[in-house]
This record gives C-alpha cells, sequence and structure tokens, in this order.
C-alpha cells in the first residue's frame, strides 16, 4: 500500500496548485479587511479609542460676551414694481414692499450706501419669477430666503437679520 500512496504524491506534485478563485478572493480577503478598516474608523472617529487609550477630553468653554439686545432695527426699502417671466401673452406684475432687520443702528447708513445694489440685485432676481414660484406658503418662504441672501451678500459686512413683507401684490 505504501506504494499506492507514494504514486498519489508523486501525481500531485506534477499538477500546479489551484489558485484563490475570486469570489472566495473577495469572501475571505478583501471583505474582511475592508470590515476591519471600517470598524477601526468607526471607534476612531466615535471618540471610544480616545477613551479606551485614557486621553482626556478637555473642555471648550468660550465665554460670550452677553450681547445687549435693544429694540429691532428696520429699514425699509424703496417699492418695487416688477414684470414677471410669464409664458401667456398677458403679462403678470409683482408689487413688493419689503422691510429688512438690522442688527444695530449703526448699520442703517452703511444699508443706504450699498441701496443701489440691493435693489438691482433684488430686480434680476424677481423679474426671473414666475407665478407658480410665489405660489403659498412655500413660495413665500423660498422668495424670503432667496431676497435675505442676496441682501446679505450685497451689504456685507452688515449683518441683515431677517427680510420682511409690508406688501405683495401679484396682478
Amino acid at each position: 500500500m505504501t506504494a499506492h500512496a507514494d504514486d498519489d504524491d508523486l501525481a500531485t506534485e506534477g499538477l500546479p496548485r489551484k489558485k484563490f478563485s475570486g469570489k472566495k478572493l473577495v469572501l475571505f480577503v478583501i471583505l474582511p479587511l475592508l470590515l476591519l478598516i471600517g470598524a477601526g474608523a468607526g471607534v476612531y472617529f466615535s471618540g471610544v479609542l480616545d477613551m479606551l487609550l485614557g486621553k482626556k477630553q478637555e473642555e471648550h468653554v468660550e465665554e460670550k460676551p452677553p450681547q445687549v439686545e435693544g429694540p429691532p432695527v428696520f429699514y425699509d426699502l424703496p417699492d418695487m414694481l416688477v414684470n414677471l417671466n410669464s409664458s401667456g401673452k398677458r403679462p403678470a406684475f409683482l408689487k413688493i414692499k419689503i422691510s429688512i432687520q438690522v442688527s444695530k443702528r449703526e448699520d442703517v447708513p452703511a444699508i443706504e450706501h450699498v441701496l443701489p445694489r440691493i435693489v438691482d440685485n433684488f430686480q434680476v432676481y424677481l423679474r426671473e419669477l414666475r407665478l407658480e414660484d410665489l405660489k403659498g406658503s412655500a413660495g413665500m418662504y423660498r422668495l424670503r430666503q432667496e431676497l435675505l441672501l442676496r441682501i446679505t451678500a450685497a451689504a456685507y459686512p452688515v449683518k441683515v437679520k431677517d427680510v420682511l413683507f409690508r406688501e405683495m401684490l401679484v396682478q
């Protein structure tokens, strides 16, 4: 029987060994490696690793100066009348009166200084609106946010807190 066992050894020596197939390689090598890397990253970013290694967390306490809020300061922008972007033959118009709320009374002259730029930004934006853009409370909210974004950019470094609609008429 030993001769028969030796024949099997001789037969396997001449044959090449089977390599891992692509599926086995992914399943037994790459997938566990990715799981280990993902778990390590999760432990690192969650802060558990710092706790296990004994690092103390420094408390970041920033002392903010007390903010004394005075009465709100509002500035009325000039009334605007623009024609809306309409696909029909009948033109649509928007008449709007806007007030803005600024942080402090000292910001009003700075707003007046850049008022032509603010009005221009508003006019360009409002002329591209369609009637559908202004429908409902969601349309009003989007309009308010867009106008606030544009006035904040035009009046920088003045801090504009809010845009308020005094009147809005779509015809």
